[in-house]
């Protein structure tokens, strides 16, 4: 939003750029300046922060596309006139009388209304006094709110821990605590730890967005961990109990029943993601393990074992559902 100090400051200046710079030119003497200047880089100098105040409202402006168009139309016509009483040439009434239905100078017609009427569409402001939308003109603006990715270990993201994390834009790197059971592409707000205002407001927020790593055990559902278990073909068939790994790193025993298929889930209560919004399951899912290598002797006992088996092919009933043999 347009604002009536812009004829007199000259953000070019102050960020130290020509008026055509790029945006990508811009930014980087934002970040440089910013760096230099960020309180937290500055405790307790006064003059450092109004310098990043001041540097912060000129990039706020220019690197909006829509506010640097309206900037540099209201610098180019605070630069061609003088508000100076009378009608003087390069006055009041050159610029604004052809706006107005003014004539000749010193025929100053107000428009109805009075210059309020202009002044306020012109600034936001809905009349004398009064804001556009609600806002009064001055009010403290709250700070822009910076957006940054963070990176956590699978285990770090499940028990929760604190992490120290560059500020975006620089200055003193801070502190997140992460919450346990944070997911992935889950937000972290923290309040007050981004822009600060560039006119004494509320400072703007910093939003982390998660990106959890991926674990070459475990993987989350919803609160539930799961994890595939490989199982001999003789515990599969005959049954058996086995040791299956937990997030805490303890061991817990399940027992297999016989004749268990591969893919069948056994669940053990209570040891997935724990939130507060509760706790989940751990999800185990069996795997029968064929040995990639049999010796002689193993194959005679298994062709023996074949031999002894009924005669049934386990495809049959697949072919039969699928309507075609």
């Amino acid at each position: 939003m347009a604002s009536q100090d812009w004829f007199d400051k000259d953000f070019y200046a102050v960020l130290g750029v020509k008026k055509d710079v790029s945006p990508a030119e811009l930014k980087k003497a934002y970040r440089k300046l910013a760096r230099l200047h960020h309180p937290d880089s500055n405790p307790g100098n006064a003059a450092a922060e109004a310098r990043f105040k001041e540097i912060s409202e000129a990039h706020s402006v220019l690197a909006d596309p829509e506010e640097r168009a309206e900037y540099d139309q209201i610098r180019a016509m605070g630069t061609g006139a003088r508000f100076t009483a009378g009608g003087a040439p390069g006055g009041f009434d050159d610029v604004f009388g052809g706006m107005f239905g003014g004539g000749a100078p010193g025929a100053r017609r107000a428009p109805p209304g009075g210059f309020d009427d202009i002044f306020g569409g012109l600034f936001g402001n809905a009349g004398p006094g009064q804001p556009a939308g609600g806002r009064r003109y001055g009010a403290p603006t709250k700070g822009r709110d910076h957006m940054a990715t963070v990176g956590l270990e699978f285990l770090t993201a499940a028990h929760g821990d604190t992490v120290t994390l560059e500020r975006p834009g620089g200055g003193k790197p801070i502190q997140v605590k992460i919450p346990a059971g944070v997911a992935d592409g889950q937000k972290i707000r923290l309040r007050g730890k981004g822009e600060l205002s560039r006119d004494g407001g509320e400072a703007g927020d910093l939003v982390l967005t998660v990106q959890v790593r991926a674990h070459p055990v475990f993987s989350r559902d919803g609160l539930n961990l799961r994890l595939d278990v490989p199982v001999t073909f003789a515990e599969a068939a005959m049954g058996a109990t086995i040791e299956v790994p937990t997030l805490s790193g303890e061991i817990v025993r399940l027992r297999v029943a016989a004749g268990t298929p591969s893919g069948r889930v056994l669940r053990v209560k209570g040891r997935g993601v724990t939130t507060a919004k509760g706790t989940g399951d751990l999800l185990a899912a069996v795997q029968v393990a064929v040995p990639s290598h049999l010796s002689a002797e193993a194959i005679k006992h298994l062709q023996q074992f074949v031999a002894a088996q009924p005669a049934e092919n386990p495809r049959d009933e697949l072919i039969a559902r699928a309507g075609v043999g």
